[in-house]
């Protein structure tokens, strides 16, 4: 039966209240999840022998080929039925190579890969050609280009080509700090025929919500809560246009290394799961880019601590995914 928002938000309370007496210093409580099937909609992989990926120079741990085993060593016995990839930020020259091996391993079918994010640009002139080329390919749901300067959310031929995403079927994925939430609104409101997926929960930054530090200045502690509020207030109302879903995922990445818990993620998620409603919310791995601070082991068990009730988790790990990328 279909929870009442209500419902849902006592829900997360019980969960808090939970998660403090469970969570182990480590960050994540000994017990054994229950087990239900999960899709991870936030999956990357990149071999370097096929794809240049520029931004590797400033993350010297990722400086290797992730590939499909990989991904299913670091998953195992988690229940990932299904996975999406999501592009990797590949260098211009190598995103045609990027989208042909994806949606061929998607073809294949012998992964979890059961569909893809390629990456694009929405204001090339040649984009158009570059999405109708895979206009036969049932594994293709939508497109991401990392937001990099304000004025692409006004610009008008980036406005059409995700228009032009919203004709053929498909999604575009929202990813830019937490700053430029009020710009991407005007966006999605540009765009009502297009669906959107807000990555990693508009960004926030776990350690903008910790509380003030011990020796914290007063004036830091102060600049903290008003950006946290501001992001509460802009997720908000990015939240209030139907034509967006959240992922719940990214922000371990801004936890305190070695030193994160459950209980410092929570706000942020449960800030996005009571605007957002419990049917337009979706796990997401982001591996292997968690592995800087956590496993994605580690993030799932995290997530399910945070959101225990049962008919909540089956919809945020799995119902929500496999309704909004129609996964059969």
């Amino acid at each position: 039966m279909p929870c009442t928002r209500r419902q849902f938000l006592c829900q997360s309370a019980s969960a808090a209240a939970w998660l403090a007496i469970s969570s182990s210093r480590t960050g994540v409580a000994q017990q054994t999840p229950p087990a239900i099937p999960i899709i991870d909609t936030h999956q990357h992989l990149w071999d370097l022998g096929r794809v240049q990926l520029p931004w590797l120079g400033g993350a010297p741990h990722l400086n290797r080929s992730y590939l499909p085993k990989d991904y299913a060593q670091a998953a195992e016995g988690l229940g990932v039925v299904k996975t999406i990839y999501m592009e990797v930020d590949a260098a211009e020259q190598s995103k045609q190579a990027e989208a042909d091996y994806v949606l061929d391993i998607c073809r294949r079918g012998d992964t979890s890969m059961a569909a893809a994010v390629i990456g694009g640009d929405p204001a090339a002139d040649h984009f158009r050609s570059y999405i109708l080329q895979f206009k036969d390919s049932p594994y293709l749901k939508g497109v991401r280009q990392i937001i990099r300067d304000r004025q692409w959310f006004a610009e008008a031929k980036f406005r059409r080509g995700i228009q032009f995403l919203g004709e053929r079927g498909l999604s575009f994925d929202l990813c830019h700090g937490p700053e430029w939430l009020g710009d991407a609104a005007g966006l999605l409101d540009a765009c009502p025929g297009t669906r959107f997926v807000l990555d990693h929960c508009g960004n926030a930054n776990v350690k903008t919500f910790l509380p003030p530090g011990k020796d914290e200045p007063a004036a830091s502690a102060s600049a903290r809560r008003q950006q946290a509020e501001r992001w509460r207030l802009d997720i908000a109302a990015l939240a209030r246009r139907k034509n967006v879903v959240c992922k719940i995922s990214g922000i371990i990445a801004s936890a305190p290394k070695g030193a994160w818990t459950p209980a410092q993620l929570a706000p942020i998620i449960h800030h996005c799961l009571a605007v957002f409603g419990p049917d337009r919310v979706m796990f997401a791995g982001d591996w292997p880019v968690c592995t800087a601070v956590a496993t994605l082991r580690q993030w799932v068990g995290a997530l399910k601590q945070i959101v225990t009730d049962p008919v909540q988790q089956r919809r945020l790990f799995h119902d929500n995914a496999a309704r909004f990328y129609r996964l059969g």
